[in-house]
């Protein structure tokens, strides 16, 4: 009996001893696969890190970059061009004036009325989709649509038939050589457009064409891209703001510049001593700027490879998209997130809007984080501990953006000697130069809907800057700068003694 009892004991302990090890085993491999996920993050902080140093040597890069830039074509990937926009609105403007906006899908018109003394604005606005076959159709069509549009706009307000010429800005987010402020030739269409014969024609004359034919007495006064309107509202409304930045979809950034310092075009006069300077920017490039496997991926498997690469690494359309690849990495690394996910391998699956909802999801069980991996990304019932590795890889992805956002901007303030140091050969900051007052306007949905975006972007300037030069500089939100600042534009280049461009 004893034999038996003790033989029983034995197997029970053996077996408790089987279960103690698989139990050991499986924790053992657990935390195995989880050292390889937070080792995979580890590698991601590490390559995305901006230290203020880090971010100090891509200001001087973006200086350097807008220097050679404005020496000679061709002399940076900052393409710094010449806008001819040589008058900011000051806010005396008075009168009524109408824009066109056309950046994709839609445009819109808008009709202002400006009573001097920085007026409060409140435009009336009218959006209208292009029909599909007049973007790839003939240019006299699209154009002519978008007359008869206008023509009906104004017959609703205004006049039709009086003698009066009405004034237009026209804001026409494509690529486009500028040739004067009211003139520029299409270089190429985007956004889904292709109409062949207007590449390499001039735009405003043929929207000027259709509106001819369509008897509307209106001419078109300045040709703008989003960047230039947007500073031009900022400036309406501050008169110290001196730079403007879209940091949305996509992103771009133009500055006030003196005439003297635009080396490539020798000759240029202008009364007013300056010039806006178009810098798209996203497509500046420096060695400083801290790039990792996914952005290499990202960019060589994209239609523009070897381009644009400042936006891949701080605009909405790209910041989702890389998230979703350091997931995909850490999926084929570990089984912590289940079975790899089809939907992983899809480009852009997870959209930047919704990684920011992950980002800044405050609930105590992540519920935003667990349902947007569920539906977007088909990655169900993971734990709380992964949930929250995800929020950390949107946060490093995101903090990593705000922060060379503003370097850029930092950068574009020391060249035009804005930034404490006395420009782009000041070095340090200089206790002896007085800082005066200095506004950036800031638009697109990045910076105005992502507070944390927002919030990581500010603290950058303040440490880059330091606080005493930092209290200087002011970032204004403006709201419909492509279309309220085409406005203003016409209306501070109405006037017969606005002083025109001079080459000598």
């Amino acid at each position: 009996m004893g034999k038996v009892v003790l033989g029983v004991a034995v197997g029970v302990a053996v077996a408790a001893c089987t279960v103690a090890a698989l139990v050991v085993g499986r924790r053992v491999r657990s935390r195995r696969k989880w050292k390889r996920v937070v080792g995979v993050l580890k590698e991601m902080e590490e390559s995305c890190e901006t230290t203020v140093g880090r971010l100090k040597q891509v200001v001087d890069a973006m200086a350097v970059e807008m220097h050679a830039g404005l020496a000679s074509e061709g002399g940076s990937k900052l393409k710094m061009l010449l806008t001819f926009v040589d008058n900011l609105p000051s806010g005396s403007e008075k009168g009524i004036f109408y824009a066109l906006d056309l950046g994709g899908t839609n445009f819109r018109v808008l009709r202002v009325e400006l009573g001097g003394q920085r007026s409060d604005l409140d435009p009336d606005v009218e959006q209208q989709p292009i029909p599909e076959q007049l973007m790839t159709g003939r240019s006299e069509d699209l154009f002519d649509f978008i007359a008869s549009s206008l023509y009906q706009f104004v017959e609703k307000n205004d006049s039709v038939q009086s003698p009066i010429t009405k004034l237009l800005g026209f804001t026409f987010s494509f690529p486009v050589k500028q040739t004067s402020v009211s003139s520029g030739v299409l270089i190429k269409w985007t956004k889904g457009f292709a109409i062949r014969d207007m590449v390499e024609k001039e735009v405003a004359g043929a929207l000027q064409q259709a509106l001819t034919r369509k008897g509307l007495n209106m001419r078109v006064s300045v040709l703008v891209n989003d960047t230039v309107g947007t500073l031009a509202l900022g400036h309406y409304h501050d008169a110290d703001t001196v730079a403007a930045v879209i940091i949305g979809t996509g992103t771009n950034a133009c500055y006030w510049e003196r005439t003297d310092a635009i080396i490539k075009c020798q000759g240029l006069l202008t009364t007013s001593g300056g010039m806006v300077v178009n810098m798209e920017w996203g497509n500046f490039w420096s060695s400083h700027l801290p790039r990792t496997s996914y952005d290499i991926e990202l960019d060589a498997e994209s239609p523009n490879p070897n381009d644009q690469g400042f936006e891949k690494m701080i605009s909405g359309m790209y910041l989702g998209d890389i998230v979703r690849r350091v997931i995909l990495r850490m999926s084929e690394e570990s089984d912590v997130f289940g079975p790899v996910s089809s939907r992983l391998y899809l480009p852009f699956t997870l959209r930047t809007p919704l990684m920011a909802a992950m980002h800044e999801d405050d609930s105590p069980e992540l519920t935003q984080v667990e349902r947007i991996l569920k539906d977007v990304l088909d990655i169900p019932d993971i734990p709380l501990k992964a949930r929250k590795l995800v929020v950390k890889i949107c946060d490093v992805v995101t903090r990593r953006a705000a922060r060379l956002a503003a370097a850029g901007i930092v950068g574009i303030l020391k060249k035009i000697g804005r930034d404490g140091s006395g420009g782009i050969t000041g070095g340090r900051s200089r206790s002896d130069i007085k800082m005066r007052r200095t506004a950036v306007a800031v638009e697109g949905s990045l910076y105005t809907q992502y507070t944390m975006f927002r919030e990581y972007l500010h603290e950058a300037l303040n440490e880059i800057l330091g606080e005493d030069i930092a209290r200087h500089v002011v970032v204004i939100v403006t709201e419909d700068g492509s279309g309220t600042g085409a406005a203003l534009l016409a209306a501070s280049h109405s006037s017969e003694n606005v002083n025109k461009i001079q080459l000598i």
